[in-house]
């Protein structure tokens, strides 16, 4: 990890990855290795005309070990391939929307994890979600949340806890934080975390991730216990970073 980081690849993360520039020198170098890493490691690919550069892998990876940094984990051993498209794109899905309906056809998407190794990006999405730290939305974070979700053998929200001590309390605070999500769409009530996070507990881990690194002190203060489970399990602190970087909360 110790390779060196040129300085065109650390303006690429300087601009188009803001979360980089809140975080502790020790952790911006940590990042960089791990950014090495990855893209040693992984294969890009563009899809639909798209010619990758290092502006796009660049991208990518940083925000991916952003959810590795202070773990001791593997760089995502299931995934191989990283597939890219210049935007959103059409794909087949069937959903289980809450009350239990199932829907099925062809949806929009901007992200999805295929198995067999592979995942899919839209540029456009990523680029916009990294530049915005503040929407809620970042579909690099939803993904890879998906690929440490599914490092257990299975899709369910419970991905591999650094103490075996803490699924209790995870299965316990994750169950009714999604169930009260569910209760509360339905019943048409405010609600801070998308409702995307209702289709199953996999969406809910990852709608969950994006919130705790894009909006921390919000989820903090209305999800504290959720907020702490994901503060232990990704070794970070976000709100407090934010914090020292913008001020009282407004």
């Amino acid at each position: 990890m110790r390779a060196t980081f040129p300085s065109e690849w650390l303006a690429v993360v300087v601009r188009n990855v803001p979360y980089y520039r809140i975080l502790p020198a020790e952790e911006q170098a940590e990042l960089r290795g791990l950014t090495h890493v990855f893209l040693a490691e992984k294969r890009f690919e563009g899809l639909g005309g798209l010619r990758i550069t290092d502006e796009i892998r660049l991208t990518i990876a940083a925000q991916a070990c952003v959810l590795l940094l202070k773990r001791p984990t593997d760089f995502y051993p299931l995934l191989v391939s990283i597939l890219v498209y210049p935007g959103a794109y059409l794909a087949p899905m069937r959903r289980r929307k809450p009350g239990g309906i199932v829907s099925e056809g062809m949806e929009v998407l901007s992200g999805q994890t295929w198995d067999k190794g592979s995942l899919v990006l839209s540029w456009d999405d990523v680029l916009r979600g990294a530049r915005n730290m503040r929407d809620g939305r970042n579909v690099v974070f939803h993904e890879f949340a998906h690929q440490l979700d599914e490092e257990t053998g299975a899709a369910d929200g419970a991905p591999v806890l650094p103490d075996a001590s803490m699924y209790e309390a995870w299965t316990q605070v994750f169950s009714r934080e999604y169930e009260t999500l569910i209760r509360n769409i339905e019943r048409d009530r405010p609600i801070l975390i998308d409702s995307y996070a209702a289709t199953s507990p996999a969406e809910f881990f990852a709608v969950a991730t994006e919130f705790f690194f894009e909006r921390p002190r919000q989820l903090k203060r209305h999800h504290a216990e959720l907020y702490e489970l994901l503060k232990i399990f990704y070794q970070q602190d976000p709100a407090s970073l934010v914090s020292a970087a913008r001020g009282p909360v407004t």
